[in-house]
This record gives C-alpha cells, structure tokens and sequence, in this order.
C-alpha cells in the first residue's frame, strides 16, 4: 500500500516542499511516481521519513541524518554523537556570552576618567621594559620613529591609545569564540585597524608585523596580556596577523 504526498503531508504535518527538497537531495524518495509527477510514498518511506523527522526536532542537520541512515548505524548512537556535539556547542556559546557580558560591562562603565579603567587592569603588572628592549634590538629604525611620534603623547593620550588596544583585543576575543576563523574578512578587517593603530608610531613592512603577532604569542608579557582577555588570544592574533601579512603585505614568511 502507498500514499499520495497529499496525504502523507496531512498525516506527518511536513509541507510539500519539504518533502519534494528530501527527494531532491536523496534523503528520502517516494516509493514510485505516478502520472504528472505525483510521488507516492510506503510503508519503507514512511518508517524513514518518521526517523527523519525524529532527528530533526532533535536538531540534527539533515547532512548528518543522511549518514545515520545510510550507514544504517544505530539512532541511539548517533543520538549519543549528537548530544556531545550538542554539549560543546553549549560550552561554546557560554565562552562567547561571557566575552560579550565582559565586553559589555566595559562599555558601560562610568565616565570619560574610568573608561581607562579596564586597559589599566589588562595591562597591571605588564614589564614595558621587555617590549622596549625588543624593538629597538628588532626594529631599530621604526623604534626611533616611535619615540619621536610620542614623545608629546600626554597620560590621557597613553589612556586612550590603552583604551582602543583593549577594546580591539575584546573585539577579536569575541571573534575567537564565535570559532570565526583567523582568516575570515571580518577578523581580518580588525587586525586591519591593529595596523592602522600600529602605524600611528611607525610602520611596519610585511617581515615586521609578523614578527610581532609572533612576539604576541611566544614571549611571555604580551601572552599574558591577552590571555587575560580570553585564554588563546594570543595563538589567535598571532594567526590572523600572519594570514594579513601574507596576504595584504606581501609576506613570503612561514605560515
């Protein structure tokens, strides 16, 4: 015995449409059809069509419930696969609420006078005297630059400038739990501005800014200044800072 897709949509409550794009991508054909193109389903596409949508109010992506079906593995098993999936998708989603609540609280905080607060807090305790070092041993000409471009710079110029870092460093600590890769436009239209800000005191050529996505990663006050922001910030940065090196400044460098 069979039933017309009529029929089969009153009893299952699933539209035409649904049923005409299941047939379409091979998850479930009609038993035959017959003239005018009328799909008729048994008791087979029934019984498939019932797991089917058994796995769908479970949320599971109709790629994934092709598998279990075809593989003709267990739905309990693939239930179980789904619900670990399920659960680091949570676990996922609670580190972006949390970056985005910290990002919040921040933005909303006090007046002109505290909203350097939070960059104070990210940046206690940071031994500017490594950096120091370091640039002038690395970049011995863009240092000098650097010095010269901020040697009027005032504490509210230093609070402002600490104050756009920390705000960019939120923003791509939002980007690295959304799982937005380090290559993607938007990720790399914020590392875009971290070199426009970078080229406020000197400009770095492709070898440069590499090398300082590096230092973010691998030496250890600067890892630990965006770490404190979301753990793997750093190694995230540094990645999205290869990725726009290579391919905005012409890097020829090591992935």
């Amino acid at each position: 015995m069979s039933w017309p897709m009529a029929q089969v949509c009153r009893m299952s409550g699933v539209t035409s449409r649904t049923l005409r794009h299941y047939h379409r991508i091979g998850l479930l054909e009609p038993e035959w059809t017959g003239p005018g193109g009328v799909r008729h389903y048994g008791h087979e596409q029934l019984l498939r069509l019932q797991r089917i949508l058994l796995m769908r109010e479970l949320d599971m992506g109709l790629a994934d419930i092709a598998r279990v079906l075809d593989e003709h593995r267990s739905q309990a098993e693939a239930l179980r696969e789904h619900l670990r999936a399920l659960l680091a998708e949570r676990d996922r989603i609670d580190t972006l609420a949390a970056t985005v609540r910290r990002t919040v609280d921040a933005l909303e905080e006090g007046d002109a006078m505290e909203a350097a607060d939070r960059p104070e807090e990210l940046f206690a305790g940071f031994d500017t005297s490594f950096y120091t070092e370091h640039a002038r041993t690395e970049w011995p000409n863009e240092w000098g630059r650097a010095v010269r471009a901020t040697e009027g710079l005032t504490e509210e110029g230093w609070a402002r400038g600490r104050a756009e870092v920390a705000a960019q460093m939120g923003r791509m600590a939002v980007h690295m739990a959304a799982g937005t890769p380090a290559g993607d436009p938007v990720v790399q239209s914020e590392v875009h501005a971290h070199y426009l800000t970078v080229n406020r005191t000197w400009t770095p050529d492709a070898d440069a800014f590499a090398d300082l996505g590096r230092v973010y990663a691998e030496e250890g006050p600067w890892r630990e200044v965006y770490d404190r922001v979301a753990p793997g910030l750093a190694d995230y940065q540094s990645e999205a800072m290869r990725v726009y090196a290579r391919e905005r400044l012409g890097w020829r460098g090591q992935a």
